[in-house]
């Protein structure tokens, strides 16, 4: 055989394998070629920027492989969280001391105690998978709730929403989760214009907008709030345990009246009946059975860790002890696998864990780090507040909240934009005279609410497997709420954050924590 034609066969070799992984080949390949080339430029060839030192161009190039890796998915998620360590160590982004790589910075968000509150919600949520005790809880909400129409569907489906953000980590293993009683639903329904429609809404409005807006006011049910966390716990700003993040992000559970009012009458859903629907719950709650006791026992382990977390340090109801949340986490791994306390092998158990997620998350705290003590993100922030000199605060969350959502259009992951997002934004808090936390949060949970494209949400990536409706349905619906969105935040949110002594406008409000 030629070379000509081995070349071939390689490359056709790849092609195929890309292809088998889901992906486009052109994209995976140029995204590929292009973040190495991004890495080596700002690494090795390009002089640093002005007021950037070499250590921050070398953050800045990890930063843009980063991220053009996150955008063509030419790696998974996992891998290039777990390499962004690997490359700050290689390339000696950060000062070595006496001739030794600083491990504790390299591999901070590996370390940090929120990663590993994390890992138990990812453990314990596979178990509830097994066991099947989450499906038991969404059909036993909707069966109360006698979901008959469509609006009693998507309020049952919110509802159930914010118990499983309780009890299931990150909005897309809710959403898959969910996935199978939506369709089960939406298969009772006919084909008719006004039911085709009725679909769209009951899909993006449960399995999107839904899972999205429950995981604001649940720390563990939305992986960037882990991120902010960390970056507040950092910058001296503690204490922000279960029930003070609870209260600060509480709102959020009304956008979704506004959403619903606006799908409702986008795709006229009012009146919509869908036969059978009640009493086809019904039935699926029933055959399930009664409740284990496998059941029971995942159940009380829940809620014992719940207690647990909402009266650690500085809790308003009782502080029954001091120890962080990942400590508490850990505390809860141990228990989860006592032996015989759950009917679940540790295989079974891992095979359902979203290990790439915790990777990706690990190595975005990281490169949050990474981008503070480098610099890089001071020096963005300078950048950035340039652009919004002589604003009122107002006008410069506004800026921001849009510029996200412009910047969002190409990126699936929440976790990765937020963790290149949110140090930037807190480091420019103080140069603007706003509250470092409060302007944080504005701006980067606007980031939650990218609605405007399906694949800028991997929840939505997984409704758009519904084959309910189209990308142009979905864009319509989406750019409008994306706007509620940035209202919400700035009429809402803003006014809230500051009744709880966060004031956007005051950079020296006593922390209220």
């Amino acid at each position: 055989m030629s070379s000509a034609n081995t070349s071939e066969t390689f490359r056709q070799y790849l092609c195929d394998n890309v292809r088998r992984q889901g992906h486009n080949p052109a994209r995976v390949f140029a995204g590929f070629l292009l973040a190495w080339s991004l890495f080596v430029l700002f690494w090795t060839i390009l002089p640093p920027f002005p007021g950037l030192s070499h250590e921050g161009m070398t953050v800045l190039g990890i930063v843009l492989w980063a991220s053009t890796m996150w955008v063509s998915s030419a790696m998974p998620v996992g891998i290039t969280g777990i390499s962004i360590p690997t490359l700050l160590l290689i390339t000696r982004a950060l000062p070595w001391e006496n001739g030794k790589p600083p491990m504790a910075v390299i591999f901070a968000g590996f370390t940090n105690h929120v990663i590993w509150l994390c890992l138990f919600a990812f453990l314990a949520g596979a178990a509830m998978q097994l066991i099947r005790l989450d499906r038991r809880i969404a059909l036993s909400i909707l069966a109360r709730l006698k979901a008959s129409s469509v609006g009693r569907i998507i309020w049952g489906m919110f509802f159930v929403n914010i118990v499983l953000g309780f009890l299931v980590p990150a909005a897309n293993a809710r959403a898959a989760t969910l996935l199978p009683v939506v369709q089960g639903i939406c298969n009772l329904m006919g084909d008719t214009p006004e039911e085709r429609s009725a679909k769209k809404a009951i899909v993006i409005q449960s399995l999107v907008y839904g899972s999205m807006i429950c995981g604001m006011f649940i720390m563990t049910a939305h992986l960037p709030n882990m991120i902010l966390v960390g970056i507040f716990d950092k910058g001296g700003f503690t204490n922000l345990n279960y029930l003070n993040w609870a209260l600060l992000q509480l709102p959020y559970l009304g956008m979704f009246v506004l959403t619903q009012i606006w799908i409702r009458h986008y795709f006229k859903t009012s009146g919509i009946h869908i036969a059978g629907g009640e009493a086809s719950i019904r039935e699926k709650s029933r055959a399930l059975g009664p409740m284990t006791l496998s059941e029971k026992t995942l159940l009380a382990v829940f809620l014992l860790a719940g207690v647990m977390f909402m009266t650690g340090k500085g809790s308003f109801i009782f502080e029954l002890h001091r120890q962080p949340l990942g400590v508490i986490g850990l505390l809860g791994m141990l228990l989860l696998f006592a032996p015989g306390l759950l009917p679940c092998s540790w295989k079974a158990i891992q095979e359902k864990t979203i290990w790439g997620t915790f990777l990706l998350l690990g190595g975005a705290m990281t490169m949050t780090t990474a981008m503070t003590q480098s610099g890089l993100a001071q020096w963005l922030a300078d950048i950035i507040h340039a652009l919004v000199t002589g604003m009122s605060w107002w006008q410069a969350v506004l800026a921001l909240m849009v510029g996200t959502h412009v910047i969002r259009l190409g990126m699936l992951s929440n976790v990765a934009a937020v963790a290149m997002l949110a140090p930037v934004v807190f480091a420019m808090a103080p140069k603007l005279g706003l509250h470092p936390v409060a302007f944080t949060m504005l701006v980067c949970d606007t980031d939650t609410f990218a609605y405007i494209l399906p694949t800028q949400i991997t929840a939505a990536v997984i409704a758009s497997g519904t084959d309910t409706f189209t990308p142009g349905d979905y864009a319509k619906a989406g750019c409008v709420s994306v706007c509620i969105a940035i209202a919400y935040g700035l009429c809402i949110m803003a006014p809230w954050y500051a009744l709880w002594g966060m004031p956007v406008w005051d950079p020296a409000a006593p922390w209220p924590f």
